[in-house]
């Protein structure tokens, strides 16, 4: 954080917690106002943010239902699609100069990855009781239960790493490209730099989201995925 040149909020301190603080609150804020934005007047044609807010649901619902299937889909919609638009807020501001994205801190990436596994074993012992979930780590094969087990177990802790460095990686990598870019040409507009950075956004929110319906479907299903 030292070695930035302006930060917007940087009057409150530029320590690290300080500023993920700061900046957690306001992609939460973004995420909650556009929301608010496109329900506020419902229409049954809609117009403006309530058709680009449809659009996007529809989206994610149709990515859903393709990955597991439409009751699935809709039930965990809130939890994958408030993450995705929560992680798109907050990936959003590499882009802009001054701002921190707070997906670009491993405590925030990671503290969304133990949301999300701790909610889908809840899930899956929900749907299938705990002895039923516990016995699907063992495998189809009695006699492989005991090499198979640690193995899942093991795998599943994986996860936790996989959701959280994948996304702090990826965006913490273009924020440090983008402070390079600006450093060496701060006279041009960066223009395809920011074009980039804006689809890798999207596509980090995407992918969170995606393995999120993975996940909670093996766990409820007792099917596990291989898409990592």
């Amino acid at each position: 954080m030292e070695d930035r040149i302006w930060l917007i909020f940087g009057f409150l301190g530029h320590s690290q917690e300080v500023q993920l603080t700061v900046h957690v609150l306001l992609a939460a804020f973004l995420s909650v106002f556009v929301a608010k934005l496109a329900t506020r007047n419902l229409q049954i044609v809609p117009n403006g943010c309530q058709n680009v807010m449809e659009a996007v649901i529809n989206g994610m619902l149709y990515v859903g239902e393709d990955i597991t299937n439409k009751k699935v889909a809709r039930k965990y919609l809130p939890l994958a699609g408030s993450l995705a638009i929560f992680i798109f807020m907050g990936n959003l501001m590499e882009i802009i100069p001054g701002f921190e994205p707070p997906t670009g801190n491993v405590n925030l990436t990671l503290t969304l990855a133990l949301i999300v596994f701790f909610y889908y074993h809840f899930e899956g012992i929900k749907s299938q009781g705990v002895g039923h979930y516990i016995a699907h780590f063992a495998g189809p094969v009695k006699w492989l239960s005991p090499l198979m087990f640690p193995v899942e177990v093991v795998s599943h802790f994986s996860r936790i790493i996989s959701l959280a460095f994948r996304l702090f990686g990826n965006i913490k990598g273009d924020d440090l490209f983008l402070i390079v870019l600006l450093m060496l040409a701060p006279w041009v507009f960066p223009l395809a730099g920011f074009a980039l950075m804006s689809f890798s956004a999207f596509l980090q929110a995407f992918i969170f989201m995606v393995l999120t319906y993975v996940y909670i479907y093996g766990a409820v299903t007792g099917q596990e995925e291989t898409l990592e």
